[in-house]
Formats: C-alpha cells, sequence, structure tokens
C-alpha cells in the first residue's frame, strides 16, 4: 500500500473545519509511518496518537470489519456478483453456437462480460467440437470414482484377468538379416508390380484386424484393395482371431464378394505374420481356392495399406462419436469406409508402393524411422521437379489442400529490398546494382491461409516469428478451428524454420494435421503468394495510403476480406498448370 495525501485530504479538512478537538489514530503500517506522511501531517498540524505496534486487539474499528465480514457471510445475496459453474458457461457456449457466432466471435464476447473468468479457447474449441457432432448434454461424462491403488490392481488382474502390457507398439531391434529381409522383400515386390504401375495391382486385396471401442471393445477385420473397400467382418464368436475363423467364417465371405462378376479372378491376399496368416489351416484353405499369398517381412507393419492407411483414416473420423453398442460401432465403421472416394483408394496403394521404395534408399531404418518420415513429414524433397512429377495427375486432390504463409506490408512503398532475377555468375554487374536506405522500415507481419471455396481469417504476428509463437498464437487458436470447418484438409506450409521446426511437427502430428510435404524455395507453386501480390497492389492504389500501423492493419483486413473468393478458386485450379510447367522445365522456376 502507497500513502496518498489526495485520498486522506478531505478527511482531514472535515475534521479540521467541524470545530472539535479530534486526535488522528492510525496502526504502524508502513504507509502510514512514512517520512512523506509523518511531513505532511506535521505541516497541516494533525495531531497524531501513537499507537503501540502489534496490536490491533486495541482498536475498535477491527470490530467493526469483523461485524461487516460476518454480516456478508450471513447474508450472501447481499453480494452481486453470480457465481458461474462449468455447465454455466456451456449453457452460453451453446447459445453462441447455435447463433452462428465463431469460436472467435464467442471468445470476444465472453471476454468483454467476464474478463479472466471467461474460458479459455480450447474449451470453447472442444465444445464447438462437440456441438457438431450432435452432443447435448452439458454436464460431464459420468467417472469412475477414485479408488484406491490395491483396488484398481485388484480390478484389473483378479476380475477383468489382464495383464499389464506396454500401451503402445515398440519397434523391434531389427537384426541384419531382418533388415535384408525388408529389402528385398520389397525390391521383388516391386519388381513384379513394376512399382505399383501393372495392371496386377488390381488383384492384390489386403487384410487386418483392428480394435473398435464402444462400451466395450470388438474386433473386424477389414480387406481393401485399390478398387476400393471390399469386407468388414466383426468377430461375434470368440475375441481373437484363429484359425478356424478364418476358414470357415472371414474367408469364404471374402472370396465370394471377390468372385461374384468374375468367377475366375486372380487373388493375391496380402497380410503380416500373425499366427492365424501362418497357420497350416489357413495356408490348405487358400491353396484350395486357389488365391495366391503374398508373403510379408517379419516386423514390419510399415508397408501394410491397413495399417498406415484404412484405420488411421477410419478411426480420425470416429473421433468423438459415442456407441451404445458393439453392432453400432461396427456399422459406424462401415460406413466410414464405404464414404471414402475411390481416389483415396488409388493414393492408398500408391503410397503403399512408395513405402517400399523408401525400405530399399533407408535400409537401415526400422519401421519408427519410416513411420517418422513419411507420416511426420520430417522427410524434404530436395527437388521440385520430383515433387512436381508425383502429383502431375493431381486435379480435384488439390482442391482438399489448405495452402498457408506469412508476409509482411509496410507503411512505405515497399520494405527496403530490391529482388532482382539475375544468372550464375552476374553477381557483381552494376547493372543490378541500386541505391537503397538502409533504415528498418515500419510494418506488420500478416499469416494467412486459402482453400477451395474458403479462407481463414487474417492474422497478425507481433514480434519475431518463432515455432512457439508460430504454435500458440496461429496453429491452436487459428489453424485447428479452421480445420474444422473443411472436409478431410491437408494443411501446406514451407519450409521456414518455424514451421518445420521439431516442437511444430509433434504438435500438427497431436492434433491429426495431415501435412503437404513442400519442396524448398519454390514460392512460385504456392497460389497464396499472389493474394499477398494482390493486397499489396490495392494498398499502392489507395488514394490516401495508411500512415500510422493501426491504419495499415484496417486496410489489410479489408483488403483480405474483399479479395473475391472466385479468384482464389481460381488460383487454386491453376495448380495442375503450375504443376506441369515445372515438370516441362526440369524443375526450373515457372512464370508464375
Amino acid at each position: 500500500m502507497v500513502w496518498d495525501k489526495e485520498s486522506l485530504l478531505p478527511v482531514m479538512e472535515e475534521c479540521l473545519t467541524s470545530g472539535q478537538d479530534f486526535v488522528f489514530q492510525q496502526d504502524g503500517a508502513a504507509c502510514h509511518t512514512s517520512k512523506k506522511a509523518i511531513k505532511w501531517m506535521e505541516e497541516t498540524n494533525v495531531p497524531l496518537l501513537k499507537w503501540v505496534s502489534t496490536s490491533p486487539d486495541l482498536s475498535p474499528i477491527e470490530t467493526l470489519w469483523h461485524d461487516m465480514k460476518k454480516i456478508l457471510r450471513q447474508h450472501p445475496a447481499l453480494i452481486r456478483k453470480m457465481e458461474l459453474n462449468r455447465e454455466h458457461f456451456r449453457a452460453i457456449l451453446y447459445y453462441n453456437f447455435q447463433r452462428q457466432l465463431s469460436q472467435q466471435e464467442c471468445l470476444a464476447e465472453l471476454l468483454s462480460v467476464f474478463g479472466n473468468e471467461a474460458p479459455h479457447h480450447s474449451t470453447i474449441s472442444r465444445w464447438y467440437g462437440e456441438f457438431k457432432r450432435g452432443r447435448v448434454s452439458l454436464s460431464d461424462d459420468p467417472r469412475i470414482e477414485a479408488s484406491s491403488k490395491m483396488s484398481i490392481q485388484k480390478i484389473l488382474h483378479e476380475e477383468l484377468g489382464v495383464r499389464k502390457l506396454v500401451s503402445r507398439w515398440i519397434p523391434h531391434l531389427l537384426t541384419e538379416e531382418q533388415k535384408a529381409a525388408r529389402v528385398n522383400w520389397c525390391q521383388k515386390t516391386l519388381d513384379r508390380f513394376n512399382s505399383g504401375n501393372s495392371k496386377n495391382v488390381f488383384s492384390i486385396f489386403s487384410g487386418d484386424e483392428s480394435w473398435i471401442y464402444c462400451v466395450s471393445k470388438k474386433m473386424v477385420a477389414t480387406f481393401v484393395s485399390k478398387a476400393g473397400h471390399i469386407a468388414t467382418i466383426p468377430l461375434n464368436e470368440q475375441i481373437t482371431i484363429i484359425a478356424d475363423w478364418y476358414t470357415t467364417i472371414c474367408f469364404p465371405k471374402v472370396i465370394t464378394e471377390l468372385r461374384k462378376i468374375n468367377p475366375e479372378r486372380i487373388i493375391i491376399l496380402h497380410q503380416d505374420n500373425a499366427n492365424s496368416h501362418t497357420a497350416q489351416k489357413t495356408r490348405r484353405y487358400l491353396t484350395e481356392e486357389n488365391v495366391e499369398l503374398l508373403d510379408h517381412p517379419p516386423y514390419s507393419p510399415d508397408p501394410s495399406p491397413n495399417d498406415l492407411f484404412t484405420f488411421p483414416k477410419i478411426k480420425k473420423r470416429l473421433r468423438g462419436q459415442r456407441f451404445q453398442s458393439p453392432a453400432e460401432a461396427v456399422d459406424a465403421f462401415k460406413n466410414a469406409i464405404w464414404d471414402l472416394p475411390a481416389n483415396e483408394w488409388n493414393k492408398c496403394f500408391e503410397n503403399w508402393f512408395e513405402r517400399m521404395q523408401m525400405c530399399i534408399n533407408l535400409p537401415n531404418f526400422s519401421r519408427n524411422a519410416i513411420q517418422n518420415f513419411h507420416n511426420n513429414h520430417l522427410w524434404r524433397e530436395e527437388n521440385p521437379y520430383a515433387w512436381c512429377r508425383q502429383r502431375s495427375l493431381w486435379d480435384q486432390e488439390w482442391n482438399s489442400i489448405v495452402f498457408s504463409d506469412e508476409s509482411r506490408f509496410c507503411l512505405g512503398m515497399h520494405d527496403g529490398r530490391a529482388r532482382v532475377r539475375r544468372r550464375r555468375g552476374e553477381r557483381r554487374n552494376p547493372q543490378f546494382f541500386v541505391e537503397r536506405h538502409v533504415h528498418h522500415t515500419v510494418g506488420v507481419m500478416v499469416w494467412g491461409a486459402i482453400a477451395y471455396g474458403s479462407r481463414s481469417p487474417l492474422i497478425f504476428i507481433r514480434g519475431n516469428m518463432n515455432a512457439q509463437r508460430y504454435i500458440h498464437e496461429v496453429l491452436e487458436p487459428h489453424l485447428l478451428p479452421y480445420l474444422d470447418t473443411l472436409a478431410d484438409p491437408t494443411f501446406q506450409q514451407d519450409n521456414a524454420r518455424p514451421h518445420v521446426a521439431r516442437v511444430t511437427i509433434d504438435f500438427l502430428q497431436h492434433n491429426d494435421v495431415t501435412l503437404l510435404p513442400w519442396p524448398p524455395r519454390s514460392p512460385d507453386l504456392s497460389p497464396i503468394e499472389h493474394v499477398w501480390d494482390m493486397m499489396g497492389r490495392r494498398l499502392l492504389n489507395l488514394q490516401r495510403p495508411p500512415q500510422t500501423l493501426e491504419a495499415l492493419r484496417e486496410e489489410l483486413v479489408v483488403a483480405w476480406n474483399e479479395i473475391p473468393q472466385e479468384d482464389i478458386d481460381h488460383l487454386i485450379r491453376s495448380m495442375p498448370r503450375r504443376v506441369g510447367e515445372c515438370v516441362a522445365h526440369q524443375g526450373a522456376s515457372t512464370h508464375y
């Protein structure tokens, strides 16, 4: 507390003008006994009563404070502040959701009313997602009451009969022979099917099993091919897969489905080395049905279409849904598979053969390393030509890509940097020299994302961009809610250091964001670069250019929002032409 004579002066003046004799009492608090306070009291002739230190029981005003607090405790209605619990705030969120307010608008409204007591933006994002999935209950899901450690052990081991196993698959430390077996199998398969370009690829059907979780859990066996989904068969009688179930229930249904149109069809079965898959009874049945068994290297789930495509894809779509019975969960699983478009299955098997080639190129890498390179997209393709060739047949696939980037806009005509294009050896050519000022130009950094038919809000970045700021100021509060509004999006960003930092990649992976790898030094392939150019030209054409940063921000928001969506869609439709021109130029720059 700081002594303030402005607040004490009116009280003293009233006492001095009342005509009554008085003596002023205060305790020994530091602000009361400060030199400044004592000097002022002496100058104004205020009589001061010396007080015994640490003696609050001698002061009658302490009793007054005690009585006031007691009254407030006995009559809580006197306190006008309403105590809001979680369900109250969730009801407000549901009301704003029904009003079709965006998450940012909802957060701004709550902050303006409740201040620091408002829910966090992550809470708003989570509950908006729940409401989109049809949730109507505002109460917390029922939880099992806390139990002691001994009772938990008893439930797990005695009642449920389970054993403690690791919660995630840990790759084996492969021997040199096992690594060689992986490479040999991949090379043999690539040669046989011409790196996936052979028509015999359509004869392959791949099968595997996975758990579906509901009120209990249910195991299903799923079989897919390049043409699409073949069959999903749940286990009804036993908990785990055995050879008898395979040969009497599962395979007869699958083979009947495959040969429904062409009884003489060639069938090549691909599956892993589970005991039920390699049992003598299973092999004998497949031989009798003229089904060729495509062998598989041990401890290698990475070269498997179901492990790295079908099951993660479907379970991502089912995330957040609640099923009351195993049958309902199986039906939802089947419907999600049938909803996948045909081009997704083509992409699945193309990626399957690409993973085989990766296994050959990286023979010393285990499954964990290959999955990190492929799924986390830490592998950067050094050649734009190779990147474009792999996507030269893409057409409608570009409509699901979300292109993002940052750009800097300055108050002056430009940011003080001059950019030229020159050939090798022309670096010191005088015609490429230009005189310019070297003083820092004031401006703002912005981030935005565009997609076919939509765009994100324009975000202003304060200070220098780093990985932590990129996550907490861009990805978490703005990108994730925007991706939730799109159907199966793929996120694109360039190879700036904050984008490819390990913490950024881990954040995107943790939130199941599919990332498009991007070739280095290739801004001409990104359509959002043209959006920044449109906004820059609009600022240059203003009759009254902005003179302050706040005015510049306002003009940038207007410029971003006024770009016609048809222009953005046209830029995205140009992606096949950009890729084709890059391939035609052998990876050199395009006219874009």
